[in-house]
């Protein structure tokens, strides 16, 4: 008798080999345990994941030093997955403007099946490896551009598709995964690849793997965003203050940041606009609100360099308060 296999019986060979979708015997009867029992067990699974992350440090602060560098001439970081993985590459981009002051256009988060996919699953887009390359192209992709591909499995036809027509397009490309030797990392120029393990619930990549590109991903942006200056030391200088807990957070960077009293503070804060790191340079360098913008300017946005260009060669305030 004669067997016809399909494109199933292929898939299904695939999955057999990924540790991500593997089954723990040990686990096998999860559903008998106390509350507490399995909260602990989901705890030291958990527990896993920075160590697996540790292993790709280098990797990681490799793409990162690649990734500044094309975001740093004008570049944008474009994210790109399914599911849980879109979902995360979504988040991401979503909490750079606020954070980093970036525009919604600089740290971009596409999910396969667009933005109803955020919320809902759209059956077979992950899939719709067409639908990728179309996606890029709609937001005129080139080669100062970065494209970071995700996939927990590190084989869905969206991601891989689109680092690879990125890649074509001459942009930097990342595949970050959560198994080694996959087809989203070797079609990516830098691969992340995560190694987090079977599941706790077999398959569910919302687990560790999610877990794992998130850490992942707040290391790219956010280190990211520390080499393009939009930090300095360890606080949010480029915070948009759009609401009164972020006014009265900008009001606390500017105290910690200068050691300035509060008078002093409202008052550069209101001639800058409210412009965290403007405030910060005139009261350390004692610049009025223009020089400060064009101090900036002239430094790319580090207030570092601005504040060594301030005509009194400004040092840091920095209180450890």
């Amino acid at each position: 008798m004669t067997t016809t296999e399909g494109p199933s019986a292929e898939l299904r060979r695939q999955l057999e080999t990924l540790s991500t979708e593997a089954r723990r015997p040990d686990h096998a009867e999860i559903d008998r345990l106390p509350t507490l029992d399995l909260a602990r067990t989901m705890n030291e699974g958990d527990a896993e994941v920075p160590a697996a992350i540790s292993a790709a440090l280098p990797a990681i602060a490799s793409a990162i030093d690649a990734i500044a560098e094309r975001m740093g001439g004008g570049g944008r970081l474009v994210y790109a997955g399914a599911g849980t993985a879109g979902r995360m590459g979504v988040l991401d981009a979503s909490e750079c403007p606020p954070t980093f002051n970036t525009a919604p256009e600089q740290v971009i988060g596409l999910i396969a099946g667009g933005e109803q996919a955020i919320r809902t699953a759209v059956e077979g887009a992950e899939d719709d490896a067409a639908r990728a390359a179309a996606d890029l192209d709609a937001l005129g992709l080139g080669p100062q551009d970065v494209v970071v591909g995700i996939s927990a499995s590190g084989r869905t036809p969206y991601a891989v598709a689109a680092v690879e027509h990125a890649r074509s397009a001459g942009a930097l490309t990342v595949g970050l995964a959560c198994n080694a030797g996959s087809a989203l990392g070797a079609a990516a120029e830098h691969a992340l690849e995560i190694e987090t393990g079977p599941e706790l619930v077999s398959g569910s990549t919302r687990l560790k793997a999610g877990t794992a590109q998130k850490l992942v991903l707040n290391m790219i942006s956010t280190i990211t965003m520390i080499r393009l200056g939009k930090t300095y030391g360890n606080l949010m200088v480029d915070l948009r203050s759009t609401n009164e807990k972020l006014r009265v957070r900008s009001r606390r960077i500017v105290a910690l940041a200068t050691g300035a009293p509060e008078p002093q503070i409202e008052k550069a804060l209101a001639a800058t606009g409210g412009e965290v790191k403007d405030a910060i340079l005139m009261i350390l360098s004692g610049v009025g609100a223009a020089d400060a913008a064009d101090l900036l300017a002239e430094a790319r946005g580090h207030l570092r360099a601005a504040l060594e260009a301030a005509p009194n060669g400004a040092g840091p305030a920095l209180s450890g308060d």
